[in-house]
């Protein structure tokens, strides 16, 4: 019996009760899904779930009376072997071992889709990640976005999602012109201008530029030539760097196309004409301080360009046009005023607010010997994507970049993911899936196949913790998704890593040396596949290898 099942027998239980009238509760209180968590300790059962408590208040009546009525009701399920109320009104639910048992031969008839479900099915997302300017190599803050995203989109994917993996190409603007400003230079020779871009790649670049186009610098507009082909070079380079990490984008968008079309335009005059721009001091401006921003935003300035913003409002209004239900912006650490102007900006042009969602990402350090590395061998100025793969490899790269929650400041140590040890995380969870392959390998040596399954032959205490966490895999899967935070399949991996290396020490799967085979064995067999699937799903949502051998 897994979490999910238990929570929709509880949640029909609780329908049971209503109905026959032992229960009065608001419909609008009732939850859509019945949380159960693992208590605190295994002596209090194998489930816990606070359902009591939570509906005491809207029913009117103490929390143990709801308790004793779903007690009743849950002691008739099957696979339920015992329901105890503790405390105020918890309920803690012991299931059989043979109930138990069974999630072993599910997770191996389920394969690939075990742990996916259609909860999302029917929402239409636009996921925009990255989005560096391409202006240089991706640093350590894009390469987080590209691991921390991509698995983002695996996720709502498992979930039944549209998803669209999208980059914003970043080709107009003033730092363009400084990338094109350092090209030139670079090609004649001079130093990098004040403001302007450096490291090798600069020079690399310009020198294909120059190979490619020999007399460019006799050319009408020789800066102009450079910005063209050297921003066409950079972001060849960068889409070529996302596909060694594993991360392609379904979209490429061009900010420039906004212009060249004339949709921000277009745009500025509909806001015009709602009310929602006022000029003021020779500027236009959105009152978006009526949506919940800040500060109004200037969107036209006072010399007639338009303002950075008004190349938002009109990419949303852009994606919302392409049909997408949901909007997310994976932004980094410097950016967190986005949040509240793009949500007005929404609003403003009469649109939910709620189909903006803008995530935002802090800092990474890297650390080696002990010491922040801040140079990068090719950018100058910045550790680059490179650095980190070349350093510790892409499998190892996503997964330490995946496994913190993105709204926090993480230190990468570079001598640890190197280790072929526990203390390597990444090592740790593909060396557990390693050894269920090395376990099925000697099963089939053995002459032990999944022949029979007698569930209630998983009752050792270290079987009931490995099948209570595979058991928690789709509701974890659920919730990073739900909270955007695919940092938790990470954590999780871990835990059934750990669970698995002490199942695997505490009982053997192939009998010893001339012991028959038997069914014990069997069913033993179908738990380390379940396992090896569950790491190998889970992994998969990372964009990391789950290899057979290590």
């Amino acid at each position: 019996m897994t979490p999910e099942e238990l929570s929709a027998a509880i949640t029909t239980c609780l329908k049971d009760a209503l109905d026959a009238g032992e229960l009065t509760v608001p419909v609008e209180a009732l939850p859509s899904e019945v949380r159960v968590e693992r208590p605190k300790s295994r002596d209090h059962g194998d489930w816990a779930t606070s359902i009591a408590l939570q509906l005491a208040k809207p029913a009117g009546v103490p929390p143990r009376k709801i308790a004793e009525i779903l007690q009743t009701r849950l002691s008739e399920i099957p696979g339920v072997s015992k329901v105890d109320i503790a405390g105020p009104g918890f309920l803690n639910i012991t299931v059989d071992a043979a109930a138990a048992g069974e999630l072993a031969k599910a997770i191996v008839e389920a394969g690939e889709s075990f742990g996916t479900n259609v909860a999302m099915a029917g929402t239409k997302i636009n996921l925009e990640f990255v989005s560096a300017n391409p202006t240089g190599p991706i640093h350590l803050g894009g390469t987080r976005w590209a691991a921390v995203g991509d698995s983002l989109a695996r996720i709502f994917l498992s979930q039944g999602a549209d998803v669209t993996r999208e980059y914003y190409f970043n080709d107009h603007g003033n730092q363009i012109d400084k990338f094109a400003r350092s090209l030139l230079a670079s090609a004649k020779g001079e130093p990098a201008p004040e403001d302007g871009y450096g490291g090798d790649y600069i020079v690399d670049i310009a020198t294909e530029v120059m190979a490619n186009n020999p007399g460019i610098l006799e050319s009408t507009d020789p800066q102009e030539e450079f910005r063209a082909q050297g921003v066409e070079l950079m972001f060849a380079a960068i889409r070529k760097s996302l596909h060694e990490f594993g991360v392609d984008f379904d979209v490429y968008f061009h900010e420039n196309s906004l212009f060249e079309d004339g949709a921000v335009e277009k745009l500025l005059e509909q806001l015009k004409g709602s009310g929602n721009m006022y000029l003021k001091d020779g500027a236009w401006w959105l009152n978006s301080t009526d949506y919940g921003d800040d500060k109004d935003r200037v969107v036209i300035k006072s010399d007639g360009n338009a303002a950075y913003i008004a190349g938002d409002i009109a990419y949303f209004k852009n994606k919302r046009d392409r049909g997408f239900d949901l909007c997310i912006y994976m932004l980094g650490a410097d950016h967190h005023g986005y949040v509240a102007r793009l949500k007005a900006a929404a609003a403003a042009m009469g649109d939910d607010a709620n189909r903006v969602e803008v995530l935002i990402g802090q800092m990474v350090n890297l650390v080696q010997d002990g010491k922040p590395v801040r140079m990068s061998k090719r950018a100058g100025t910045v550790v680059t994507m490179e650095d980190l793969v070349e350093a510790v490899g892409t499998d190892a790269a996503r997964y330490s970049l995946a496994r913190f929650s993105s709204d926090s400041n993480i230190d990468i140590d570079l001598d640890v993911l190197t280790k072929k040890s526990n203390e390597n995380p990444v090592f740790y969870v593909q060396y557990a899936h390693a050894r269920t392959c090395a376990v099925a390998r000697n099963a089939a040596a053995a002459n032990v196949e999944r022949t029979a399954f007698e569930a209630a032959a998983l009752s050792h205490v270290t079987e009931s913790e490995l099948l209570a966490v595979l058991g928690q895999y789709p509701g974890m899967l659920s919730q990073a998704a739900g909270f955007r935070e695919p940092h938790r399949v990470a954590r999780h991996l871990e835990v059934i890593a750990g669970a698995y290396h002490r199942w695997y020490d505490a009982c053997r799967v192939t009998p010893m040396g001339e012991e028959a085979v038997t069914d014990v064995n069997r069913t033993r067999l179908w738990l380390n596949d379940a396992v090896g699937q569950v790491l190998a799903n889970g992994l998969a949502m990372l964009g990391v290898s789950a290899p057979e051998r290590m």
